[in-house]
């Protein structure tokens, strides 16, 4: 039999330090959970075990408190986040069919050390999955260690057998209890050998093969008479910390394997559980049903029985019944982005509810998408608006997005799916074969339960003002695309390949040979080992070259600038210049995709390609801005908003200095110099005024002196002065920057002027590096998220607008607070006038909101 033994405290440990901070809805902690359930998935893949034992410690002393009172004396308890995952851990693991073993008197290391004897006495298997090292001493022919650990969300194990043990230690497993009991252990308080070190300890061990040895032979063995000194003073210590360090293997547990063979559980109880914790990938993986909340009631399970499903090739009586109704909800299928059906719930079986689903032929979605039907539930309008724009209509009367709206309760969310969204809220699913069918069948429920957090959370307005309308908006950008110069950026990449060939000679020739640039191994060796420039710590993978390491050696060096350099140009060229060929389509165009479920602070973000990315820091990368143009006969107007976040900033911390600024035109990052500097305005240099604005915009991002000293080039204590004298004279900033984090303690989460959430769980950590990161986003994403908000509203008043005045231009592009528009040329000055008009009246705040337009044949030439 193979049995695989879980040390739980360790590995729960482990995950909840490797994954960040999770919550579901309510507040509830769960990363633990999660990491925890990741790693024993990824084991028992791995293992195929035939019985499973998870050991957890018991909070009792153990016979090692008693034989030494300063047995983990220094050990501060759980974090009270991860303290609170562990009762719903066991319970879980409990319903899932495991069984979990405690010992009072104890350690689960024992426990696993008692398996271990018991796998080895009886011929059978043991497979020890723990985060702790010290397990390693128990390895042998029948027993193996795997070393789990999360890292940045990711489950990792390392497999542990006598070969590893002798390649990494040089030593067999038992001795490392030897090594321990010289060299001690921090993190368990076990004093050691004072003096002695891992590395003394490995060398005595490998040398001499045990403690004991070593004590009954100290006056005559070959070691140095300093170190010898050591072993005498501490001789008492050292045979305690072999005694402390030492896995027991006869705790008084139940050894019978066949008693750990997973048992069926209680599935239900575990899938209401893991819905109550959001854990729904981790129950797709285990083939577990979402289960309804416990407060579902008879009702609930009547609407959610299975209806009759109908099948249609011709819509007609389809629609006919949803414009009777006055309503209709409905599930679109697409196929590589095309819509192939449309499955809709209602009265469809001679008056009584039914599943309807309807082939998508291009008669019958022209007159449904088209139709006067009253209201609309479903979701990817983006989609939808898209495909009406095909059959040269528009999609009328869209009441609902699911997707849309289950974001603005949940920014946080990876899946905004029906099904997932039916599970989240406790809505049963019915037992359907086709997923579209159960997605249609709770589609009414789901979209009631969305209803109602919208409406509890005063979102209302953002919903159907800002995010509904703003998919038809993103829509037509996404089927109108971009033009590109095709044989420009050919041209362009082309030279660019020349400098990098150029310059990979002359760093060649700068370190004396030849080299893979791109490696950081053999770009380490190069220039700090041939060259000897100044390092950092060398670690296994070799000497860090990223792009900071390289900055502080600039001018240290010509091959150093060269490599930047080289970097720069071979990242334009692969990635700019080959990434946009790729994403040419057949009409010239650049179709780059438009998401608004992606960022958790409400900002659209583009990919494939990703067009907000175009780089415009450097005069290289501006370059890129020439070859987006406008089609024959048309121009670009380009116009973007003038420091909307500051304006925001101004608005929202009621900052009557800031706000005199704006309101008379003064430039604002001259005044800050002027006040922060403390001397008149004409004379703040520029220099001071370059300072004052990374002051500014650092004070949005929730900047600390340590960032901004590097920003600026000054010390930390001069970034320390300007912080404090900017707050000192922006009294309004100062107040809100302490207002918005006390509320956002209080709430749970900060939100924008449109009522646009974002909750912050990080805020009630006890790790202070976690609550620091809560609170700047806590400061800035009231200011980051309205502006997107603001950037959002003027899209769709533009696009109504340009629509209204019968005007053939297209809004093509939006970048952060940029709008772009492709029109004739004729109608250049009006659309300028209405890009203006638009994005400053697009919200009344305390101060003017400014947008400047200009126009060109490039994106290069409409920027100016």
């Amino acid at each position: 039999m193979k049995l695989l033994v879980l040390d739980g405290n360790s590995i729960l440990n482990r995950a909840f330090y490797g994954i960040k901070l999770l919550t579901t809805k309510s507040g509830e902690f769960t990363n633990g959970i999660v990491g925890f359930l990741n790693i024993l998935e990824k084991v028992k893949d791995e293992t195929e075990p035939d019985a499973v034992a998870i050991a957890f410690d018991m909070k009792a002393p153990t016979f090692r408190h008693k034989a030494y009172a300063g047995y983990k004396a220094q050990r501060k308890g759980m974090p009270p986040e991860l303290a609170a995952q562990m009762p719903v851990l066991k319970e879980l693991l409990g319903d899932l069919g495991y069984k979990i073993v405690t010992c009072e008197g104890w350690e689960a290391d024992d426990i696993l050390g008692t398996f271990a004897e018991t796998c080895e006495n009886t011929d059978n298997t043991c497979m020890i999955a723990t985060g702790d090292r010290d397990s390693l001493q128990l390895v042998s022919p029948k027993t193996t260690v795997r070393l789990a650990t999360t890292k940045f969300g990711q489950s990792a194990v390392t497999l542990c057998d006598e070969a590893y043990i002798k390649e990494t230690y040089g030593v067999e497993p038992k001795q490392l209890i030897d090594i321990k009991a010289i060299q001690g252990d921090t993190s368990d308080n076990i004093p050691g050998v004072a003096g002695i070190g891992e590395k003394g300890a490995g060398e005595l061990i490998r040398k001499f093969g045990s403690l004991q040895y070593i004590y009954d032979n100290l006056d005559e063995l070959d070691i140095k008479s300093g170190m010898r000194t050591k072993l005498i003073n501490s001789k008492d210590n050292a045979f305690l910390s072999y005694d402390l360090g030492t896995i027991r293997r006869n705790a008084p547990i139940d050894t019978e394997l066949a008693h750990y063979i997973p048992g069926e559980g209680d599935p239900a109880a575990a899938a209401q559980l893991m819905t109550r914790l959001e854990l729904f990938k981790l129950m797709e993986r285990l083939h577990l049903t979402p289960g309804a909340a416990p407060t579902a009631n008879s009702a609930q399970a009547e609407e959610t029985a299975l209806l009759p499903v109908k099948n249609y090739k011709d819509g007609a009586a389809v629609l006919g019944r949803c414009e009777d109704e006055g309503a209709a909800y409905f599930v679109p299928v697409f196929e590589n982005d095309e819509l192939k059906q449309l499955v809709f719930n209602g009265k469809f079986d001679a008056g009584k509810p039914a599943i309807a689903v309807v082939d998508a032929d291009d008669a019958f979605l022209k007159a449904f998408l088209g139709s006067k039907v009253t209201k609309k539930y479903t979701f990817a309008l983006k989609k939808l608006h898209r495909t009406a724009l095909h059959l040269r209509t528009s999609l009328e009367n869209a009441v609902m997005d699911t997707e849309l709206a289950a974001y603005l309760l949940n920014p946080s969310g990876s899946d905004y799916g029906v099904l997932r969204l039916a599970a989240e809220y406790g809505i049963a699913v019915p037992a359907y074969e086709d997923a579209n069918v159960q997605a249609a069948a709770v589609l009414p429920a789901v979209c009631a339960a969305l209803q109602k957090g919208i409406d509890e959370n005063g979102q209302h307005e953002l919903l159907e003002n800002i995010e509904i309308p703003l998919a038809l908006v993103l829509g037509e950008m996404e089927e109108s695309g971009f033009l590109v110069d095709r044989e420009a950026i050919k041209t362009y990449g082309e030279v660019l390949s020349e400098q990098v060939d150029a310059l990979q000679k002359e760093i060649y020739e700068d370190v004396g040979y030849e080299f893979n640039i791109n490696s950081p191994v053999q770009l380490g060796e190069a220039l700090f080992v041939k060259l000897g420039l100044p390092h950092g710590k060398k670690t296994k993978k070799g000497y860090s070259t990223n792009a900071d390491v390289l900055e502080g050696l600039r001018g240290v060096h010509p091959a150093v600038d060269k490599v930047l350099r080289y970097r720069t140009l071979t990242k334009l060229r692969s990635t700019y210049c080959e990434g946009l060929l790729k994403a040419i389509t057949a009409d010239g165009r650049i179709h780059s995709s438009f998401n608004q479920t992606e960022t958790r602070t409400g900002r659209i973000s583009s990919t494939e390609p990703n067009l907000q990315n175009i780089p415009v820091r450097t005069p290289l990368g501006r370059e890129f801005r020439r070859f987006f143009i406008a089609k024959e006969g048309n121009v670009l107007v380009d116009a973007d908003y003038s420091q909307i976040e500051l304006r925001v900033l101004a608005h929202v911390a009621n900052d009557t200095q800031m706000q005199e600024d704006f309101r008379l035109g003064r430039d604002i990052h001259t005044m800050t110099a002027a006040r922060v500097f403390d001397m008149p305005e004409d004379l703040v240099t520029p220099q001071m005024r370059s300072r004052a604005k990374a002051v500014n915009f650092g004070i949005v991002y929730g900047i600390g002196a340590f960032s901004l000293s590097k920003d600026i080039g000054v010390s930390r204590r001069e970034a320390e002065d300007y912080i404090h004298d900017y707050l000192r004279n922006y009294k309004g900033v100062a107040d809100y920057m302490e207002r918005v984090v006390e509320e956002a303690k209080k709430n749970g989460y900060v939100e924008t002027l449109f009522g646009r959430r974002r909750y912050l769980p990080e805020l009630a950590s006890s790790n202070f590096n976690m609550r620091a990161f809560g609170e700047r986003v806590a400061r800035n994403m009231p200011i980051q998220g309205t502006a997107a908000d603001i950037i959002k509203i003027a899209m769709v008043h533009v696009r109504n607008r340009l629509k209204a005045e019968k005007l053939d231009a297209k809004l093509i592009l939006q970048v952060h607070d940029e709008l772009i528009v492709e029109c004739p040329e004729a109608e250049s000055d009006t659309v300028k006038k209405i890009l203006e008009e638009e994005m400053a009246n697009a919200v009344q705040l305390s101060v003017p909101m400014l947008a400047e337009a200009g126009s060109g044949k490039s994106w290069y030439q409409a920027k100016g």
